[in-house]
């Protein structure tokens, strides 16, 4: 995890900081009934949707695109670190929980919990600032998810497409000798 966290620092301080403005954003609305909360969330059930929507959609093209760079790795003349390979699996792993969670989000945002007759109204403001909060740590997940996918492919262009051969994430001489070593020892 402590690894994860290292190498991703600028996409999750990425993320980090849209969920905070968002919530920041949500948090200046200020205290609201259950009426008032009612009407909101009736307002704002089409745009949450859509939202969720587009956040699955693009989830999953994104671990289709990580098929594709993965493919561009292995195919390429240059031999990558396994450092490369472990963060593309951790975009993948990270993207994966943020399809699901939109995923579920999508699903409960489309309960007609506005049209129930047995919800007590002082609920509405609950369900209110749970819907908004959930959307903006999803909305930051997927700023970090693009941030993190961005890292990855601005090395990828740097090895493959700008042939660097100092790069850190190539293997070197020396550690290429050190693994033919360690592979040919009984």
């Amino acid at each position: 995890m402590k690894n994860i966290l290292s190498i991703n620092k600028q996409a999750i301080y990425g993320g980090l900081i849209t969920t905070t403005i968002i919530a920041l954003g949500v948090f200046l609305l200020g205290n609201i009934s259950g009426y008032e909360a009612k009407k909101l969330l009736t307002s704002s059930m089409q745009g949450l949707n859509m939202l969720c929507n587009t956040i699955v959609l693009a989830s999953a093209t994104i671990l289709a695109l990580l098929l594709t760079l993965l493919g561009i790795s292995t195919g390429s003349e240059t031999k990558l670190k396994e450092t490369h390979y472990k963060q593309v699996l951790n975009i993948a792993k990270f993207d994966t929980i943020l399809f699901i969670s939109a995923l579920v989000l999508f699903q409960f945002f489309n309960i007609p919990i506005t049209e129930a007759d047995n919800v007590d109204v002082s609920w509405y403001k609950y369900i209110y600032w749970a819907t908004l909060f959930s959307s903006s740590v999803i909305s930051g997940m997927m700023v970090a998810t693009v941030l993190m996918l961005y890292g990855t492919v601005s090395n990828i262009i740097a090895i493959v497409g700008l042939k660097k051969s100092d790069h850190r994430l190539l293997i070197d001489d020396d550690e290429e000798d050190d693994e033919d070593k360690t592979t040919k020892e009984p």
